[in-house]
């Protein structure tokens, strides 16, 4: 019992129609999991970084020396 190329090429274009869209849900679930369990750590890290390079700059906008 052989397989025609038909077939197989079929078969394989279905599978293809069942991966793409399983891979973007799971993508999608991912992404909401993410967001929803490590956005707020990510964002005081973030937030934290962003604040340590604002002071580095005024630290050069400042004319006056600090006592």
């Amino acid at each position: 019992m052989s397989i025609t190329p038909l077939a197989a090429s079929s078969a394989f274009a279905a599978l293809i129609w069942w991966l793409v869209p399983l891979a973007g849900v799971i993508g999608a679930l991912v992404y909401v999991v993410w967001i929803s369990r490590f956005k707020k750590k990510f964002e005081k890290g973030t937030s934290r970084s962003v604040n340590q390079f604002e002071r580095f700059q005024n630290s050069f906008r400042n004319d006056e020396p600090k006592n």
